[in-house]
Protein backbone atom coordinates (compact mmCIF):
# COMPACT_ATOMS: atom_id res chain seq x y z
CA UNK A 1 0.00 0.00 0.00
CA UNK A 2 1.68 3.27 -1.23
CA UNK A 3 2.77 5.71 1.72
CA UNK A 4 -0.02 8.80 2.07
CA UNK A 5 -0.08 11.72 3.88
CA UNK A 6 -2.61 14.30 3.98
CA UNK A 7 -2.62 17.77 5.16
CA UNK A 8 -5.39 20.19 5.76
CA UNK A 9 -4.41 24.06 5.18
CA UNK A 10 -6.79 27.31 5.60
CA UNK A 11 -6.03 30.23 3.12
CA UNK A 12 -5.45 33.24 4.46
CA UNK A 13 -5.32 36.58 2.72
CA UNK A 14 -1.43 36.66 3.61
CA UNK A 15 -1.16 33.40 0.95
CA UNK A 16 -2.92 35.30 -1.82
CA UNK A 17 -2.40 37.52 -4.78
CA UNK A 18 -3.91 40.52 -6.04
CA UNK A 19 -7.13 38.28 -6.84
CA UNK A 20 -7.98 37.14 -3.74
CA UNK A 21 -6.80 33.55 -4.75
CA UNK A 22 -3.76 31.33 -3.45
CA UNK A 23 -0.63 32.74 -4.83
CA UNK A 24 1.01 30.00 -6.97
CA UNK A 25 4.20 29.82 -5.59
CA UNK A 26 2.43 29.21 -2.02
CA UNK A 27 0.76 26.26 -3.97
CA UNK A 28 4.08 25.04 -5.05
CA UNK A 29 5.45 25.51 -1.35
CA UNK A 30 2.46 23.50 -0.17
CA UNK A 31 2.43 20.70 -2.16
CA UNK A 32 6.42 20.65 -1.83
CA UNK A 33 5.91 19.92 2.14
CA UNK A 34 3.44 17.55 1.43
CA UNK A 35 5.45 15.56 -1.07
CA UNK A 36 8.52 15.76 1.77
CA UNK A 37 6.47 14.73 4.32
CA UNK A 38 5.29 11.48 2.27
CA UNK A 39 8.73 10.63 1.09
CA UNK A 40 10.66 11.00 4.49
CA UNK A 41 8.12 8.85 6.31
CA UNK A 42 8.42 6.05 3.09
CA UNK A 43 11.94 6.39 2.90
CA UNK A 44 12.45 6.33 6.51
CA UNK A 45 14.88 9.18 6.16
CA UNK A 46 15.90 12.31 4.88
CA UNK A 47 14.90 13.39 1.45
CA UNK A 48 15.33 16.39 -1.05
CA UNK A 49 13.70 17.21 -4.02
CA UNK A 50 15.08 16.40 -7.21
CA UNK A 51 12.31 17.46 -9.57
CA UNK A 52 8.69 18.39 -9.49
CA UNK A 53 7.01 17.63 -13.01
CA UNK A 54 3.90 18.91 -13.95
CA UNK A 55 2.10 21.16 -11.97
CA UNK A 56 -1.78 21.74 -12.64
CA UNK A 57 -3.79 24.63 -11.08
CA UNK A 58 -7.46 23.31 -12.03
CA UNK A 59 -9.48 26.16 -10.29
CA UNK A 60 -8.72 29.30 -8.13
CA UNK A 61 -8.10 28.76 -4.18
CA UNK A 62 -10.04 31.58 -2.95
CA UNK A 63 -9.43 33.52 0.54
CA UNK A 64 -11.00 31.52 2.97
CA UNK A 65 -11.23 28.15 1.56
CA UNK A 66 -9.53 25.27 2.93
CA UNK A 67 -6.93 23.44 0.42
CA UNK A 68 -7.05 19.43 1.50
CA UNK A 69 -3.34 17.99 0.05
CA UNK A 70 -3.10 14.30 -0.33
CA UNK A 71 0.53 13.23 -1.50
CA UNK A 72 1.47 9.59 -2.25
CA UNK A 73 4.16 7.63 -2.75
CA UNK A 74 3.52 6.23 -6.11
CA UNK A 75 7.02 4.59 -7.14
CA UNK A 76 10.45 3.33 -5.12
CA UNK A 77 13.19 3.11 -6.78
CA UNK A 78 16.90 2.62 -5.30
CA UNK A 79 17.23 6.26 -3.85
CA UNK A 80 14.35 7.81 -5.43
CA UNK A 81 10.79 8.06 -5.24
CA UNK A 82 7.81 9.32 -7.11
CA UNK A 83 5.38 11.28 -4.77
CA UNK A 84 2.05 12.67 -6.66
CA UNK A 85 -0.02 15.01 -4.61
CA UNK A 86 -3.81 16.23 -5.22
CA UNK A 87 -5.27 19.63 -3.75
CA UNK A 88 -9.11 19.94 -3.40
CA UNK A 89 -10.41 23.28 -2.17
CA UNK A 90 -13.85 23.55 -0.13
CA UNK A 91 -15.78 26.11 1.85
CA UNK A 92 -14.79 26.20 5.44
CA UNK A 93 -18.70 25.21 5.86
CA UNK A 94 -18.39 21.84 4.80
CA UNK A 95 -19.93 20.96 1.17
CA UNK A 96 -18.65 19.41 -1.88
CA UNK A 97 -14.64 19.66 -2.63
CA UNK A 98 -13.46 20.54 -6.02
CA UNK A 99 -9.81 19.45 -7.60
CA UNK A 100 -7.88 22.72 -7.42
CA UNK A 101 -3.99 21.31 -8.45
CA UNK A 102 -1.81 18.57 -8.88
CA UNK A 103 1.33 17.94 -9.41
CA UNK A 104 4.24 14.81 -9.41
CA UNK A 105 7.74 15.60 -7.48
CA UNK A 106 10.89 13.38 -7.83
CA UNK A 107 12.39 12.97 -4.00
CA UNK A 108 15.85 10.92 -3.44
CA UNK A 109 16.78 9.84 0.11
CA UNK A 110 19.90 11.67 1.31
CA UNK A 111 22.72 10.55 4.13
CA UNK A 112 24.06 12.69 6.55
CA UNK A 113 26.25 14.68 3.95
CA UNK A 114 23.38 15.26 1.75
CA UNK A 115 24.60 12.00 -1.07
CA UNK A 116 21.98 9.71 -2.22
CA UNK A 117 21.28 6.31 -0.08
CA UNK A 118 18.74 3.33 -0.89
CA UNK A 119 15.15 4.25 0.46
CA UNK A 120 15.51 2.24 3.80
CA UNK A 121 12.06 0.72 2.99
CA UNK A 122 13.82 -1.36 0.21
CA UNK A 123 15.99 -2.50 2.63
CA UNK A 124 14.18 -3.45 5.27
CA UNK A 125 11.85 -5.23 2.85
CA UNK A 126 15.37 -6.84 1.04
CA UNK A 127 14.21 -6.11 -2.21
CA UNK A 128 15.06 -3.01 -4.51
CA UNK A 129 12.34 -1.67 -7.21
Amino acid sequence: MPAETRMVEMIFPDAANHYGTLFGGNALSLMAKAAFIAATRHAGSSVVMARSERVDFTTPIRVGELLDLTARVTRTGRTSMTVEVLGMASPTTGGAGRKALSGQFEMVAVDADGRPQLVARNLNEGTIQ
